[in-house]
């Protein structure tokens, strides 16, 4: 039987908490595909080369910011379904109330809490709780 996958795009400008995501996702499901930039702008790259499920958007980033990305993809019909999880630094809360204003889904609060982080992709991509386990070895 297969298994869907999922395809998930982080646009995090910080490599140290880029990394962290990819883990911390790959620990949650076998079936996430995930992409990793480091700009909104290599983001809006990577939009139309897949059929994304599921973005996670750092606000603070070089050139498109992750408030722009928001608005583009939540502006555009093609994307507008995606849902958009927005983590920031802590006490940026102008930045979170942009963020919902323009149609983010969620917001999470730097450092991270990794249970948190999972229990979110879960929902908006409706994984069950015991899906396919951990990655273990990694990629």
């Amino acid at each position: 039987m297969n298994k869907q996958e999922y395809w998930v795009l982080i646009a995090e400008d910080s490599a140290i908490t880029r990394a962290f995501l990819v883990s911390t996702l790959e620990e949650l499901s076998e079936q996430l595909n995930i992409i990793e930039v480091a700009s909104g702008f290599e983001a809006l790259k990577q939009l139309p080369r897949g059929k994304f499920d599921l973005i996670i958007t750092d606000i603070n980033m070089p050139d498109i910011n992750g408030l722009e990305l928001i608005n583009f993809v939540k502006g555009n019909p093609e994307y507008t379904r995606i849902p958009l999880i927005v983590v920031t630094t802590e006490g940026a809360s102008r930045d979170k109330e942009k963020g919902i204003a323009l149609g983010a889904d969620e917001y999470l609060v730097k450092p991270i809490d990794p249970v948190m982080l999972q229990e979110l992709v879960k929902k908006y991509l409706g994984l069950g709780s015991k899906e396919s386990g951990s990655k273990g070895g990694g990629r």
